[in-house]
């Protein structure tokens, strides 16, 4: 029957638009495992599921698509110009750029200038311990190499309070002996160049699916550690009691629990007007963030109530002379009203630059993580294409300069691109305006700053870091919605690591985590015991798909292969067989009986390895020895053409032999039945 269907399916299909056929065979995309011939259909009519016998009487209804051909001359001049536009993403958008985007992406900039300014005055100052200006810095600069290098339109850019006090912490490590210290200035913009250029290598090394190695919980739990680092840090600034913590022995590199009980025993020493400022300016810069949460008009989300706050508060310092009652204030601000020369600070000494170094890479892998996240959501959001490599040399680009203009680290923010896309960001050229107005600002506006609160500069980051505490009650509901014990266990290894130890051990724990989970989960190769569906000879399914309606076969083991065979996944693949053969299922202990008999014969469907390398290709070598010396048969079934050939090369198809290489199951089946009546015939004589 199957050789007049397949001319009379040729002979109908024979249209003009020579539509392309291929070969179906029903077991490539049916678990059924029964015999059906090969027949030819056109590939539009495989894709409408047209069943057999309609096949046979309908011609395909749609044209064969014709791809573009590009015609134009292929010099070095028209490469460079394309290729160009591929890696400068400012020359793709900023030609076709018109006056109706320029207004949204100038509101976008404009909107978030006023709230990144009195953060980045926040960051500087407060968890870096340095200069105001240099928060600005790291406005300004990587923000306008982002616009030039980067593909997100959304995201912006700029310092991050988990990054900042990173750094700030780890100038406070350094400098924990006085004899033996660092210039905070020179290591922290040294820092930020290697950000930058680890950051870059990844990039160019294309190991931008590095972001998905990183656990939500384990990532979960640093974040909500370094929130609370941050909380109880700041408190002391909001209280007041900076002066008393120093005379305490309270320093940058205290712990966190140092902190807590120093607050504990001084409660009664609160600055009371520290405390009002502290408070009024968090209750509003709160209240604010929930009247946003509770509504979606776009002038209430758009409300600068950063920029409110600190306004606020610097007119009621110079009017009420707060400055002489005890308040901490801003005062000048050493750099305004110019721009740095780029610059490579010194390098410390050699054992001082390793803990540069490593501190550098646990930030680039941080930042680049949330930063790729907020360019793929915004992308999907707004049907553009991002590529995380280019977005991963874009981001190097921009902290290497941030490094050489005495910038601190500057990567994307979530709550910060969220503004940026409803304020009506919609090309890269707002994030360019946030950095010129950032300048602009670093030369006109800064002199207004000097009666600015320390304790304001601190609200903000209070309220910034909540956010961050707020996302946990909702990952912890799910965990426990789908009783995710083990990612429940790392969130809080990581999270007491954080606040108990440092945050440079709480960092470095969860990337070193993260990567071994990684390697565990990729070593276990996923292969999958079979079996035979009650009543039915020639359906095979996996067992533990349902153990009530499949069977194990009597002496015969079939095990499918889930995905292709490398080096990586293939070091404890004979040990898994050897529980499969014993138990036929990995749930069970090892300590227990072994449920199974001896198998005699031993089925691999391959159907689902494209490939298999050559360090997979010897080791299933030593599997298919080691079943020959115990008297085990072995088949294939399914095998494709990439690894048929590495079987060839090796030596394993000879070893097996081509006898042994089946296209079904069931094949390889009546195969086991034959040779098991052979043998019986042959005891039985």
């Amino acid at each position: 029957m199957a050789a007049p269907s397949q001319k009379s399916t040729a002979s109908r299909s024979g249209s003009p638009n020579k539509s392309m056929t291929v070969s179906i065979h029903r077991e490539d995309y049916s678990d059924d495992d029964v015999y059906s011939p090969n027949v030819r259909i056109s590939e539009s009519q495989a894709l409408l599921g047209i069943d057999d016998h309609q096949r046979y009487m309908t011609a395909s209804p749609l044209p064969s698509a014709q791809p573009f051909v590009d015609d134009q001359p292929r010099d070095n001049w028209n490469i460079l110009k394309m290729r160009s536009k591929y890696y400068l993403p400012i020359l793709q958008w900023l030609p076709d750029y018109n006056s109706q985007l320029f207004v949204g992406d100038l509101f976008a900039g404009l909107t978030l200038a006023c709230l990144m300014i009195p953060q980045a005055l926040s960051y500087a100052t407060a968890l870096c311990k340095l200069e105001a200006i240099h928060g600005l810095y790291a406005i300004a600069f990587p923000a306008i190499t982002y616009a030039i290098f980067g593909m997100s339109r959304q995201m912006s850019m700029g310092p991050e309070a988990t990054l900042s006090l990173l750094v700030g912490s780890s100038i406070a490590t350094q400098n924990h002996d006085p004899d033996n210290g660092v210039d905070p200035l020179a290591w922290a913009t040294l820092m930020t160049f290697f950000v930058g250029v680890f950051t870059f290598l990844l990039g160019i090394f294309r190991l931008g699916f590095l972001d998905s190695l990183m656990s939500r919980a384990l990532l979960r739990g640093f974040i909500t550690g370094v929130a609370l680092v941050v909380l109880v840090q700041q408190t002391i600034i909001l209280l007041g009691m900076v002066s008393l913590s120093e005379e305490q022995g309270i320093t940058e590199a205290s712990t966190t629990i140092a902190r807590l009980a120093f607050l504990v025993r001084n409660v009664s020493h609160i600055h009371v007007l520290s405390g009002l400022v502290s408070l009024v300016s968090v209750v509003l810069l709160l209240g604010c963030r929930v009247l946003k949460a509770k509504t979606n008009r776009r002038w209430i989300q758009l409300l600068p109530e950063v920029l409110f706050v600190v306004i606020c508060s610097i007119v009621a310092t110079y009017v009420f002379d707060w400055e002489h009652k005890g308040l901490s204030i801003l005062g000048n601000i050493d750099g305004a009203g110019q721009l740095p020369l780029p610059s490579i600070p010194a390098f410390p000494s050699n054992h001082h630059m390793k803990d540069l170094l490593v501190t550098a890479a646990m930030i680039a892998i941080i930042g680049f993580v949330e930063s790729v996240v907020i360019a793929k959501t915004y992308s999907t959001r707004h049907n553009y294409s991002v590529s995380a490599n280019r977005e991963l040399v874009a981001l190097g680009v921009a902290n290497v300069v941030s490094g050489l203009m005495q910038g601190i680290p500057a990567f994307g923010s979530v709550a910060r691109s969220k503004i940026n896309d409803r304020a009506g960001a919609r090309t890269q050229m707002a994030s360019l305006m946030t950095g010129v107005l950032t300048i602009f600002a670093i030369f006109f506006l800064l002199p207004y700053f000097y009666y600015l609160p320390k304790c304001v500069l601190s609200a903000i980051i209070f309220v910034a870091v909540l956010s961050l505490l707020g996302e946990l009650p909702e990952d912890l509901h799910f965990i426990f919605k789908v009783h995710a014990w083990r990612d429940l266990a790392l969130l809080t290894v990581t999270f007491l690591a954080t606040v108990m130890i440092s945050l440079e051990f709480g960092t470095l724990l969860a990337v070193t985590l993260s990567l071994l989970l990684t390697i565990k989960e990729t070593s276990y190769p996923r292969i999958s015991i079979m079996g035979r569906e009650k009543g039915n000879h020639y359906r095979f399914r996996p067992i533990q798909d349902g153990p009530e309606e499949i069977e194990h076969i009597e002496e015969v083991m079939i095990i499918r292969v889930e995905e292709p065979l490398f080096f990586a996944n293939t070091g404890q693949l004979k040990d898994r067989l050897r529980r499969f053969e014993q138990f036929g299922d990995m749930t069970i202990h090892p300590s227990e009986r072994p449920r199974l008999g001896e198998s005699r014969y031993i089925i691999f469907d391959v159907n689902n390895m494209p490939y298999i390398d050559a360090s997979a290709v010897q080791i299933m070598l030593e599997i298919v020895v080691s079943y020959h010396q115990r008297g085990v048969q072995v088949y294939f079934v399914h095998v494709k053409e990439r690894p048929l050939e590495m079987f060839e090369q090796a030596g394993l198809l000879e070893l097996v032999g081509k006898d042994h290489l089946f296209n079904r199951v069931s094949r390889a089946i009546e195969a086991v039945e034959r040779d098991i009546a052979k043998h019986q015939s042959i005891v039985v004589s």
